[in-house]
């Protein structure tokens, strides 16, 4: 067990400091806050909604008073320690309007939110230095969850609660198969949707399990003990959810077991997890509930690099304003793009009127021209060709992003699994509510490249952003539908060979001749 090192009074080395410097230290830091606060307001702006109205994200608005109770922890060990203003702050700072830049050149707006809430972190070593930081080392990096993060683990969660729902349902007898994220019994089919992957309690998990491994455990080896506990329960329980909704549908019916789930998964599930995990740990804490968290007769040797506050509130302003200047002056670059674009022809194919058994068209709201139509060969063979341009991208105006895509959110067509590769090209099999099937094939055309990825997508902006190079940006789908007898790939693949290189009809749809 930890001894509390101020039990019999403070050290000569570790006496109090004087209450003035606390006062001018902690009033400029939140002169100089409130400043960064009101320079990226908007962002600041987005992460308050996000927490508001995301049932992902709720987690969220609980972190700044638990920061605010992590400082209140070590209130006693921080009066003595003597703060001071620190240069070598300034990097993180920069760091963070680094990030900030990045992700407002790329539309990203998980790195400006991470690189905002460095910026903070910066401030704060900055105006009270490497003794204090120190002191507050967890607290700093706990803020990090004020972030919303994580939102990929969705798609290998859905596998993950697929592989442990499917063996308890034959265990139990239930007469279960999968296709993809569909998993039917005889009464009905469910969707394994993300929202239903456990994601968000995870993510939940992971900032209540990192806050009770630093406050209730000493050990480093019972820390990430508890965190990997904390972490796989989750994912358990949520397999298990998944099996009892499905298996209470099979004895009673689809619509009783889904609207029990709902209540279950909101209200109960949560709680009982993190009931659970604590339960788990209890008897492994090891840290004496008033044993110190810090030692501040280690944090009294003066920094080099000392600077006066005042200049270094300055110096912490003067950098972080100088990133959204770098932004703005590369707001106005945008590709000329034609007034008006055409479908191309393509040799052996024809147009043909669009199907009328389920509509499908990708949603790109902030393109400057979307185009879409149907071609068919002389033997009857239908594919969607589908053009969405952009003369340059911004917020609310990017070609990858939530809600944009081959998919409309709450569209009438849900993401069954993704299949090979076509010709670069990302593959996925949709499935409509009136049992029609069909395969989209995805491209994007950014700077010099064609990717199918996202990440390379977000990449690319961010380098035709900040040092030039073509601003268009163009995403291409091709789709046919499964019908018996017929195979969309092979059709798909056909027309690819006769429309040609997805690069030249991009460009040549953004007005750059090749």
């Amino acid at each position: 067990m930890a001894t509390p090192f101020l039990a019999a009074g403070p050290t000569r080395r570790a006496r109090s400091m004087p209450v003035g410097a606390w006062q001018r230290h902690g009033g400029i830091l939140g002169a100089v806050a409130l400043v960064l606060v009101a320079m990226f307001w908007s962002d600041v702006a987005t992460l308050a909604h996000i927490w508001w109205t995301s049932t992902t994200f709720g987690h969220c608005l609980f972190i700044g008073p638990v920061l605010v109770w992590l400082v209140w922890q070590r209130r006693v060990e921080l009066a003595h320690i003597r703060p001071v203003a620190w240069s070598p702050g300034l990097a993180l700072v920069a760091l963070g309007g680094f990030g900030w830049l990045l992700g407002d050149a790329g539309s990203v707006a998980l790195a400006r939110h991470f690189g905002l809430v460095l910026m903070l972190q910066g401030a704060v070593v900055t105006l009270l230095g490497p003794n204090v930081a120190r002191a507050l080392l967890f607290p700093l990096g706990y803020a990090l969850f004020l972030v919303p993060f994580g939102e990929g683990l969705e798609g290998p969660l859905q596998t993950v609660t697929i592989a442990l729902t499917m063996p308890l349902l034959h265990l139990f007898g239930v007469p279960a198969t999968v296709d993809g994220v569909l998993i039917t019994i005889p009464n009905g089919t469910f969707e394994v949707a993300e929202a239903c992957s456990g994601a968000k309690f995870v993510i939940a998990m992971l900032a209540y399990g990192t806050l009770v491994a630093n406050v209730c455990f000493v050990s480093w080896r019972r820390r990430a003990g508890f965190l990997v506990a904390a972490l796989v329960v989750p994912v358990l329980a949520n397999g298990v959810r998944a099996f009892g909704t499905i298996y209470a549908a099979y004895w009673t019916s689809v619509a009783r077991a889904t609207g029990f789930d709902h209540i279950v998964y909101g209200w109960l599930f949560f709680g009982v997890v993190m009931a659970a995990v604590l339960a788990l740990g209890w008897r492994w804490f090891d840290r004496a509930p008033d044993a110190p968290m810090v030692d501040p007769t280690t944090l009294q040797r003066p920094p080099r690099r000392q600077i006066d506050l005042a200049i270094a509130a300055a110096l912490t302003l003067a950098t972080a304003a100088a990133f959204p200047a770098w932004a703005a002056a590369i707001a106005g670059r945008a590709q000329a793009l034609p007034d008006r674009i055409a479908l191309p022809a393509v040799p052996g194919w024809h147009r043909v009127p669009s199907s009328t058994r389920a509509t499908w068209s990708p949603t790109y709201p902030g393109a400057d021209h979307i185009l879409q139509g149907r071609y068919a060969d002389a033997g009857g063979e239908s594919v969607d060709l589908a053009i969405a341009v952009y003369g340059s991208q911004r917020e609310g105006k990017e070609i990858v992003g939530f809600g944009v895509g081959p998919l409309r959110e709450d569209d009438v067509w849900i993401r069954v699994e993704d299949l090979p590769d076509l010709a670069g090209g990302a593959v996925m099999r949709v499935l409509a509510r009136r049992a029609v099937e069909r395969e989209i094939v995805t491209w994007y055309r950014v700077g010099d490249t064609v990717t199918h990825a996202g990440n390379v997508v977000k990449i690319e902006t961010v380098k035709a952003r900040l040092f030039g190079g073509p601003q268009r940006a163009v995403a291409v789908h091709l789709s046919a539908e499964r019908l018996a007898g017929a195979d969309p790939r092979a059709a798909m693949a056909r027309f690819l060979a006769a429309l040609g290189p997805i690069d030249v009809l991009a460009d040549r749809s953004a007005g750059m001749t090749r």
